[in-house]
Order: structure tokens, then sequence, then C-alpha cells
């Protein structure tokens, strides 16, 4: 317990302080994110938030368990490629594909270390659910980072959470990392929260997304059904599953590519709908801790209570989708 805390602490300091540093590094090199019509800034952004929330997360775990196992080492070499390839496309604006792929090589080195799913399911199929589950959270981290404070938000909630489930059912790396993550959001929150000073990128978003994908996965409940626990990291990360379907189900109901930017996400419907950016981006954390502790009733659920739940809610998004979709 005192080590994730020892974690948490360090890295929101070293991510915090070292953030006016990366901040003037980005503004000399002109690592820089220009504005858009598509876009809420008016004004080039430094856009090297990602370093310092990678090296502060990084930094903190490497401190505190240094003789971690090859698992812990296999999980760090992958968020380097996944950040690696994120930094560039934020320098030089990747294709879609070459991103992708940098998560596939992530996903790759994870399943050398026999890091992936392991349900009673064809091998095939679990690397397969493996890679999707990486992928499309990393993404829909990165889809959610349209708003000054929101994706690292979210994701601060959702690492709360899975620090919380892991101290619960003693998996103190889980922990551990999720605390990383808690920390590094917060201290980059407070450069990052409007008015912001400063971007993470796609170095930043694609980071955490990946890590938060992963120890999704990683969560253990041994007091309760796999069969009902498999849902856990689906309400920790509800909200950025929601709103990345709620784009790529509006854009292809109206004939638009899913990757075409826009001002279509969840959080700029809200602030269409009257609420200014700060209340929207309030709103869509309290609705993530909704998420967890939905997800932490669920870890002592029965199959039925958790299945009614589930139900219940996938019923409800359906409707949210139909009605945010309608011009307001």
């Amino acid at each position: 317990m005192h080590i994730v805390i020892a974690i948490f602490l360090m890295a929101l300091s070293v991510t915090a302080l070292s953030i006016p540093w990366v901040r003037r590094l980005a503004i000399r090199t002109g690592f820089v994110d220009a504005p858009a019509s598509r876009k809420m800034h008016s004004t080039p952004m430094p856009l090297m938030g990602g370093v310092a929330i990678f090296g502060g997360a990084v930094l903190a775990v490497i401190t505190f368990f240094p003789d971690f196992p090859n698992t812990v080492a296999g999980t760090l070499l992958s968020l380097a490629v996944v950040t690696l390839v994120g930094l560039l496309d934020d320098r030089f604006g990747l294709p879609a594909w070459v991103k992708l792929a940098g998560q596939f090589v992530g996903f790759l080195i994870l399943a050398f270390f026999d890091i992936r799913v392991k349900l009673p399911l064809p091998e095939v199929v679990n690397y397969a659910i493996t890679f999707v589950w990486l992928a499309g959270i990393s993404n829909a981290i990165n889809f959610l980072d349209n708003m000054d404070g929101l994706s690292a938000g979210v994701s601060g909630v959702a690492a709360a959470f899975i620090t919380l489930l892991g101290l619960q059912n003693d998996q103190f790396l889980v922990s551990g990392l999720a605390a990383a993550v808690l920390g590094a959001c917060l201290g980059f929150l407070r450069f990052n929260f409007k008015p912001a000073q400063i971007f993470m990128g796609d170095a930043g978003a694609l980071f955490l997304g990946f890590l938060l994908a992963l120890l999704g996965l990683q969560l253990r409940f041994p007091a309760n059904s796999n069969f009902v626990t498999w849902m856990v990291p689906i309400f920790i990360l509800g909200l950025p599953i929601f709103d990345t379907t709620l784009v790529v189900v509006s854009r292809i109901r109206r004939g638009v590519s899913p990757n075409t930017p826009g001002k279509d996400h969840l959080s700029h419907r809200l602030v269409q709908r009257g609420f200014s950016q700060r209340e929207a981006v309030l709103m869509l954390y309290l609705l993530t801790g909704a998420g967890g502790m939905i997800a932490v009733f669920i870890t002592q659920a029965t199959i039925l209570e958790g299945y009614l739940i589930f139900a219940t809610l996938l019923l409800l998004g359906g409707v949210a989708i139909w009605q945010l979709d309608q011009p307001v």
C-alpha cells in the first residue's frame, strides 16, 4: 500500500515539475498543434505533454519496482513503442494504418511475454480479443482527447478505480501501474485543464489508452466468477467506449469516414446543448466515476445481477446515441 502511494506521488511530482520544461522545449522546436476549424483552440499549443506523462509514470514504476518481473519489462517496452509512434504522429502526421501498426507491434511484444487474454477459447481467438481490446481502448482515449482536460481527467478517474480494485485483490503490480497513471494524469491536468497550456498529443493519449486497456485485462477477482467479472474493465472504460461508438455510428450514418476529424464527440454535443466546456468535461468525469462504481459492484454481483445491469446499460447507451445524434 505504501509503495502504491509513493508511486502515485512520484508520478504526480515528476510530471508536474517537468511540464514547464517540456512546454518550453516544444515551443522552441515548433512542436505545436496549429489551430483549425475542427479544433477548440485558437492559438498554437505545445504538443509534448505525452512525454511528461510517459516519463513521470515510467520513472515512478521503475524507481519503486526495481526488481520487477519480465512481464512488467514487456509492458514498459510495448508502451515505449506505442508512445514513440504517437510522438512521431504528433510531429509528422502519420497515416492511421501506421499508428495501428505501432499498436500491433506493442501487442506482439506483450504476446511474447505471454500477456494476453486467456479465456477457454482457441488461442487465435484470445490473441484477436487482446489486440482488438488494446487497439480499441487506445484509440478511444485518443478520440476523447478533444477538449481541455478531458482525456487526462477521464483516464485519471479510470486509473483510480483500477488502483482501488487492484489493492482490494492484492494485485500490487497492477495497482502500482494504475497509481502511476493516476499521478501522471493529475500532474498533467494542472496544465491541461481549461484554459490549457499544453496538450498531451497522440503520444500521451495512446500511452494512457494502451496502459489502461492492459491493466483492465490484468485485473483478477478470485472471489467471483469470470463469467461476470469480465465486464469490470468495460464499465471502468465505458465513457471512452461510448464516445467512440457514438462518433463511429454517427459518421457512418452520415456517410462520413470514422477517421474524419470533427466536432461530433459527446463533449461537443454537450456544449452544443448549452453547457460550457468546463461543465461538459466535469460531467464526463462524473459519468466515468459512475461507471467505475458500477464496476466495483460487478465484482460482487451474481451472474444474474451482472447481466441485467449490462443489458440495461447497453439499452440505455443505444437510446442515448439515438437521442444525441438528433439535430439540436
